[in-house]
């Protein structure tokens, strides 16, 4: 690539970066998209609850939205990998694991979180396939079948009461003592979700989809679907090293506009909210571009 410098650098090319970009593209703003390829979905087999695209594979998805932002010239791709960002008096500076370094007044980062796995063999392949993280996203394809909830405390109640909404056949699985209080217990169990405390060692599955929970004591039960909440990082370090600031939670904190603590830089999709879906990336790309587009129209009229 021969052009090194751009009005804009958004570091991630999925769903919401590439939304940040199309609007910027339609401002007619210099746009470099950074994106090394390796979205966190990328083995989910479909993608729902997206109005005009549920069912597709999220490559579909993807691949549909880059071909349309592609049809913007001032739009540019770059598959590499952002490994540094620094500040100076007037732009930011990005390297890449290539060698190259690129140079913006504003920065986007729509670069998503990593999962941390839990230590169960099988449950990093049945992520995103059948075990699930969203019931608005996957919910309605495993309706009425047997389900599990690995969870405990707060997030295990509470997410018993939300699935109960798609199944009669719901076990919340604690993997060791539960924590819920005695009233929560009792609540759940007259609703006949079963409370399974025994420590998990293996989900059996075929091609992700899981079978059985094997458990430590030599006991196994079988389940259709799993959902579960897992710990997480950021995918990208360089918001922090900029000095963006992380709530207590782990997300990158952003205002209404998408603008994050430091000014010039801004942030979109899962590293901002738990809201974890393709719909609400899309909306917070595209509100990142409308309103990084009127900040420079502001501050050059």
């Amino acid at each position: 690539m021969t052009d090194t410098e751009f009005e804009v650098i958004i570091v991630g090319g999925s769903y919401s970066g590439l939304a940040t970009a199309m609007a910027l593209g339609r401002a007619l703003r210099k746009v470099l998209i950074i994106d090394s390829g390796k979205p966190c979905n990328r083995q989910t087999p479909h993608s729902h609850n997206f109005i005009t695209q549920d069912g597709k594979t999220p490559k579909q998805i993807s691949d549909l939205a880059a071909e349309q932002v592609k049809a913007y010239p001032t739009v540019h791709f770059l598959d590499d990998l952002v490994t540094d960002a620094k500040k100076s008096l007037n732009s930011f500076s990005i390297s890449t694991a290539n060698g190259d370094s690129f140079t913006a007044k504003r920065l986007v980062f729509a670069t998503g979180i990593h999962d941390i796995m839990p230590e169960i063999e099988g449950f990093s392949d049945c992520w995103g396939i059948s075990v699930l993280h969203c019931p608005y996203c996957h919910g309605y394809e495993v309706r009425k079948k047997t389900t599990g909830i690995l969870g405990n405390g707060d997030f295990g109640f509470e997410f018993s009461r939300l699935i109960s909404n798609w199944t009669d056949n719901l076990s919340l699985y604690t993997n060791g003592a539960s924590t819920l209080s005695k009233e929560e217990t009792e609540l759940l169990k007259s609703r006949n979700i079963n409370i399974v405390e025994t420590k998990i060692i293996r989900f059996e599955h075929i091609d992700g989809y899981v079978k059985n929970i094997h458990f430590q004591d030599g006991s196994q039960l079988a389940v259709d679907a799993i959902y579960a909440r897992l710990p997480f990082k950021q995918h990208c370090t360089a918001p922090e090293k900029l000095g963006c600031k992380l709530n207590e939670k782990g997300y990158v904190v952003v205002d209404e506009m998408q603008k994050t603590t430091v000014e010039g830089v801004y942030a979109c999709g899962d590293n901002t909210t738990k809201m974890r879906t393709v719909a609400n990336a899309v909306a917070m790309g595209t509100n990142a571009g409308m309103m990084l587009n009127k900040e420079y129209v502001l501050e050059n009229f």
